[in-house]
């Protein structure tokens, strides 16, 4: 076992490795992308890069793992906060991102955009990002059964629900980086609101 110092560190110059190729693939994009390119946004050398990971591809997996850890590690939701509340922070979450200090939440996103677009010819990189949505999808339909056992919302088929309010939620982020709508992720977190949140409750508001 590495001692704690090490582990350390070797964690640190993971993220330092994966924040890097953020930055790489928003400058060259993921097919014209070359390891030199993800060095070249490192302070450390190139062999730090292929001491951690076989290659570009082995890179990719992990880099798509560490993307989604980011959003779906971070939603903190009060465990006794109302669904309405908890349904709410999980929308916004996937429609706008947790704050980061350095390349934001859409540069982010382009990057997640490009390899999601790619992922149509690739098998494992496929599984990934069909296990992202389903858990998406999933803690979604969750707040949904809570609300309906609760008496907070009608009753409705919740899977179904989850995946519609997922799918709005990735059509708007595509919306916005493919056709440049800026507005798509405002405007459509103001639909959400009226035609699918509101008709959810029990009691007319």
């Amino acid at each position: 076992m590495s001692p704690p110092g090490e582990e350390t560190a070797s964690t640190d110059t993971q993220e330092a490795i994966m924040e890097a190729t953020f930055r790489a693939l928003s400058k060259h994009g993921y097919s014209e992308l070359r390891m030199r390119d993800i060095g070249d946004e490192m302070e450390m050398t190139r062999q730090v890069i292929h001491y951690h990971f076989d290659g570009k591809y082995d890179l990719m997996s992990r880099f798509l793992e560490y993307i989604i850890q980011q959003y779906e590690g971070s939603v903190e939701v009060d465990p006794d906060a109302p669904p309405r509340e908890e349904l709410d922070a999980r929308i916004d979450q996937c429609l706008f991102g947790p704050e980061f200090e350095d390349f934001g939440h859409w540069d982010r996103m382009k990057v997640y955009h490009e390899l999601f677009t790619h992922a149509q010819n690739d098998e494992q990189h496929r599984e990934i990002f069909n296990d992202h949505y389903e858990r998406i999808r999933s803690s979604i339909t969750e707040v949904v059964e809570d609300g309906m056992e609760q008496g907070v919302f009608r009753e409705v088929d919740a899977a179904r629900m989850g995946q519609l309010i997922t799918d709005v939620i990735h059509a708007a982020r595509g919306r916005k980086l493919a056709l440049g709508h800026d507005d798509a992720p405002q405007e459509t977190r103001k639909a959400i609101d009226e035609f699918i949140l509101e008709s959810l409750h029990a009691d007319p508001r």
